[in-house]
């Protein structure tokens, strides 16, 4: 039930990124990135509604361990399953192809991985942009042509094209610029006048906003260890603080992006579940008058809330 003027959305979507696992050590000595993943998870689960799919956007695995691949999977899977989530991986620079088609896709090869999923007619594609031995990105001719070859096709609902590097000026974090996707120009003129709804980034370990090719990008934060945009007298800061998941809510004409934390935080304000029903049983003129009026008994103490903090 909607309380404005918007109807609900048509399509929901968790987008995740560089949850980088490892096999049974610590990022860095200090970070548990299995645990990061773990409470992301369950922050997901608890949403009303529950994603109907959940988007990796690269560096799944650390240090491309096959154990940490499997890791991966037996972490997420059930997860998955419970909500009723699709799960659609990306290759990132920390990934190798061989190790991730093998765990993830039981495939043998190096081969580029590119891939399309449907969540109920809405298209998300997978797009590769690794480059083996190194931590910039890249898309070869074939996999532009290969791109353009499936968007020549418009989905129902429209595209999400998820891809590890980010096509983003990155102006909070210049060392980033020495790894960012290269000849980002050749997939601009891929994707216009598609029907790519939006572009979906990780890489950077911070959330960040922009468009290109007039197509908007949301880079969502890590669930390991994060960047700090504003560190002090430092190059490049990762902390282990401010881990992010983004929720994305696809509607007919537009996409709405919300940051999701991690970690829990104490609450200092706020009302008790039950109090739902309570608000869904008035008119839309009395939540109006109790809810949005400054003087209403609700914020002057008139009414008391059992549980309301």
């Amino acid at each position: 039930m909607q309380y404005g003027q918007y109807p609900d959305p048509g399509h929901v979507v968790a987008h995740l990124s560089d949850p980088h696992l490892l096999a049974g050590s610590r990022q860095y000595g200090v970070i548990d990135t299995q645990a990061g993943l773990q409470l992301a998870l369950a922050r997901l689960a608890r949403l009303d509604p529950v994603p109907q799919a959940l988007v990796f956007t690269g560096d799944l695995a650390d240090k491309a361990e096959p154990a940490a691949y499997a890791r991966l999977r037996e972490i997420v899977e059930p997860a998955a399953a419970a909500m009723g989530a699709q799960v659609v991986w990306v290759m990132g620079n920390h990934d190798e192809r061989t190790a991730y088609a093998r765990e993830l896709f039981g495939e043998e090869g190096d081969a580029t991985q590119d891939r399309v999923h449907d969540v109920a007619g809405l298209r998300i594609v997978s797009l590769d942009t690794s480059v083996p031995a190194y931590h910039h990105g890249e898309l070869t001719g074939a996999q532009l042509d290969w791109l353009a070859d499936v968007l020549s096709t418009p989905a129902p609902h429209g595209t999400l094209l998820a891809l590890h590097h980010p096509p983003v000026p990155v102006p909070m974090m210049r060392a980033a610029e020495i790894i960012e996707l290269l000849d980002q120009d050749r997939l601009a003129d891929v994707l216009r006048g598609t029907d790519v709804r939006c572009i979906l980034g990780g890489h950077l370990h911070y959330s960040t906003y922009s468009t290109f090719a007039g197509i908007p990008v949301s880079v969502a934060s890590a669930t390991c260890y994060t960047s700090d945009p504003a560190p002090l007298e430092r190059f490049v800061s990762g902390v282990d603080g401010h881990q992010a998941v983004t929720m994305v809510h696809v509607y007919a004409d537009r996409v709405v992006h919300t940051i999701v934390p991690v970690a829990e935080a104490p609450e200092v304000s706020g009302f008790p579940s039950d109090v739902r029903a309570q608000v869904e049983a008035l008119s839309p003129e009395e939540r109006r008058e109790l809810l949005s009026r400054t003087d209403s008994p609700v914020y002057t103490g008139g009414i008391e809330v059992p549980g309301r903090l």
